[in-house]
Order: structure tokens, then C-alpha cells, then sequence
């Protein structure tokens, strides 16, 4: 087994960070090119933001499929192969002549970004010792963090002055960098034992999960989150493209550093799970983003900024303690129901948009904030619900 600090550790884990990076780079590059998409292509502002949101659902999706794989035929091997399939389709979103292929190519890219996030913390439980392995899940996360913030600066900068082709070949370039560098530092498997790929067992297990009330609230609770929070910042970048604002989509990229405030609320989510309680917290993480979600209707860039380094506070405050809850509160198959709250997740981001769109064409922003007030009215009711029937386990999860 592989022990912390050694040069295997550095090796494996430096391998599924960059792996990491890669991903969620290449998830959300094209965020902050939505008002560019939707003038090139000539479609509206909904229909721009499915260039996201597709590929957020089928990603979703996907994470279902590669876990129960990764069990019957290996690890790295999948890894890799999804890593090559991002690569591939990046090169060809290069040359997309229409909105309909971007669609397609970003669909299919969904598909490819989900065989590392489903396998890595897998591979690491594999090849790792106990202390190993807490360190470098959180070297992992952070990854992924840094990963989102990544791909949304690459995205505005390289699309300001590269355009949208311009984008796409460089992301395929640094894919395929990031994709041999995997490749070479990961080592091979070498305590993998496959498991037969049995459907029903893996159905039943998903159904007992769904049933586990404290789960189906986390799940939702997580999901919908998402579902408010990662559209709201697709609609802000058109009000801040328009007058008064005029934002380049450079600057518009800089506006995903917000999350690093939500990279803090992660850090901390754990000691405050313990001293209030983990659906104590969930709920103050809603009330948190409906505060910061108010402070954006005030209308000065400076308020904006702050509203959304407010929001990603109390969004990363409510998801990192949602997801802790779903491990701590799963009756076996862990990682089963890990994945199906990570599905919720990504659905939840593919189908916000279509909710928030509603309002926006309504009123713009001020009628996506109240949309967005509704939503999370809902998640803290729930969020109720959960500490009312979480008392049982107090015990357990404080």
C-alpha cells in the first residue's frame, strides 16, 4: 500500500489532480463565453447557457455508469481512456460550424468528464493506506476546486483574445499535456481486485439509498443547491456584459474568483458540522446565499462581487456538509450513494438554468433573485426537515 510522503504518494496524487484539473477545466471553460456563444451562434441567452448545461447532465449521468465499471475491469485504464475521449472531443469542438454539433461534441465531452471524478477516490482507497488516503482526498478537492476557478479564467481570457475556436484548441493542447503527464505518473493498479458487474444488486442498492430518507433530503438539498447557485452566475454574465457594466468576457472570468470564498466555508465545514450540527448548517448555508443573492439587486459592480463571494460562502458551506452527511448517514455501499449524490449535483446544474430562464425573460436579474429566493425557500425547508429526523443520529454526525 502506498504510505503518505513517500514518492509514490507525490507521484499518484500530483497524477489525479492534474487529472482533476483537467476535467473541471474543461467543464466550465465555456461559462464565461455565454454572451459570446449566444451573439456567434445566434441563439438566446438560455440556449447559450446548454453549452454548459448539457454537458454538466450528461457528466451526471455518467458518474452512475463508470463507478460499477471501474469495479469489474480497473481503474487507471478507464481513466485514461475518458481522459483521451475529453481530449478528442475538445479537438472537434474547435471546428464546430453550428450551435447543434457544439451541443452534440459538449454532450459527449459530458460523458468522457465523468470516468475520473467516479474512479479517483476509488483508485486512491485501493492503492492507499488509511492515513494516505485522508491526505490526499483533500489534495484531490482541491484539485477540483482549482480546477472550476481554472477553467472559468482560461475560458474568459482565451476567448477574449482567441475567440471561441481559439479557446478549443488550446484546451485540447493542455489536455493532451495534462493527459500524458497522467499517464506517466499514475502508478499501475496493484491492488485492485475486480468485482463481477452485477446489475440488480447495484439497482437495489441505489433503491435502498433513495429510500433512506435522511439520504433522498441530502441529495436534494445538495442538488438544488447547485441548481440555484451555478446558473445564477450564467445569468449574471449577461447583466454584466450589458450597460452600465460593459464587461469583457476576460473580466467576466475574473468573476468566478468569488468561489474562493466557498473554498474557506469548505475548509471549515467540518468543525461547524460538529459544533451545530451538520442540517444546522446546510440551513445557514441557505440563508447565506439568500442574503448574498439579495445584495446582487443593489446596483453597483463592487455590491455584485460581494454578493457572489457571499453566495459561494454559503453554497460551499451547504454542499460540503450535504455531502459528509450522505457518507456518515449511508447503510453500506458508500460509494454508491456518494455517486448518487453527486448526480443530483450535476442535474441539479443542468437544469437551473431552465427554472431561473423563466424569470429571467420575466424581469431579468431582479426576477432571477426572486426565482432563486423561491428555490432556497424550498432547500431550507428541507433542511428543516432533515434536522427533525436527523435527531436520532445525532450522536453519530456531531
Amino acid at each position: 500500500m502506498i504510505t503518505p510522503h513517500t514518492s509514490a504518494f507525490w507521484r499518484a496524487t500530483l497524477a489525479l489532480c492534474l487529472g482533476s484539473f483537467m476535467v473541471f477545466t474543461n467543464l466550465y471553460v465555456t461559462q464565461p463565453l455565454l454572451p459570446m456563444i449566444a451573439e456567434q451562434f445566434g441563439v438566446s441567452a438560455l440556449q447559450s447557457s446548454a453549452s454548459f448545461t448539457i454537458t454538466t447532465f450528461t457528466l451526471g449521468v455518467s458518474l452512475l455508469f463508470y463507478g460499477p465499471l471501474s469495479d469489474a475491469v480497473g481503474r487507471k485504464g478507464i481513466m485514461l481512456f475518458t481522459m483521451c475521449g475529453i481530449t478528442a472531443t475538445t479537438i472537434i469542438l474547435a471546428f464546430a460550424s453550428d450551435y447543434q454539433s457544439l451541443l452534440f461534441l459538449r454532450a459527449v465531452q459530458g460523458f468522457f468528464l465523468a470516468g475520473l471524478p467516479a474512479i479517483a477516490v476509488a483508485y486512491m482507497s485501493d492503492e492507499f493506506n488509511a492515513d494516505a488516503l485522508m491526505i490526499a482526498v483533500g489534495i484531490y478537492i482541491s484539485g477540483n476546486s482549482l480546477g472550476g476557478i481554472g477553467g472559468r479564467l482560461l475560458g474568459g481570457f482565451l476567448g477574449e483574445n482567441f475567440g471561441l475556436a481559439g479557446t478549443f484548441e488550446f484546451m485540447a493542447l493542455l489536455s493532451l499535456v495534462l493527459t500524458m503527464a497522467f499517464f506517466w505518473l499514475l502508478p499501475p493498479s496493484a491492488h485492485f481486485a475486480p468485482k463481477p458487474l452485477r446489475l440488480k444488486p447495484m439497482l437495489v442498492q441505489m433503491g435502498a439509498h433513495l429510500a433512506n430518507k435522511r439520504l433522498l433530503l441530502s441529495y436534494l438539498i445538495g442538488g438544488l443547491s447547485f441548481f440555484i447557485f451555478v446558473n445564477q452566475y450564467s445569468f449574471i454574465t449577461f447583466v454584466l456584459k450589458d450597460a452600465p457594466y460593459q464587461l469583457s468576457a476576460q473580466f467576466i472570468g475574473l468573476l468566478f474568483l468569488t468561489y474562493l470564498s466557498g473554498t474557506y466555508a469548505s475548509a471549515i465545514s467540518g468543525k461547524l458540522g460538529k459544533r451545530f450540527s451538520q442540517p444546522v448548517c446546510m440551513m445557514a448555508g441557505t440563508l447565506i446565499i439568500m442574503l448574498g443573492t439579495a445584495v446582487t439587486l443593489i446596483p453597483s459592480l463592487h455590491t455584485i462581487i460581494l454578493g457572489l463571494l457571499i453566495n459561494a460562502f454559503g453554497f460551499f458551506l451547504t454542499h460540503s456538509t450535504a455531502s459528509s452527511w450522505v457518507s456518515l448517514n449511508a447503510q453500506g455501499g458508500k460509494a454508491s450513494a456518494s455517486s448518487l449524490y453527486l448526480t443530483f449535483y450535476y442535474i441539479g446544474a443542468s437544469t437551473g438554468g431552465i427554472y431561473l430562464n423563466v424569470f429571467w425573460q420575466k424581469g431579468y436579474w431582479p426576477s432571477v433573485v426572486l426565482g432563486s429566493w423561491l428555490m432556497l425557500l424550498v432547500i431550507l425547508c428541507l433542511g428543516y426537515w432533515l434536522k427533525k429526523i436527523g435527531h436520532s443520529v445525532k450522536s453519530k454526525t456531531s
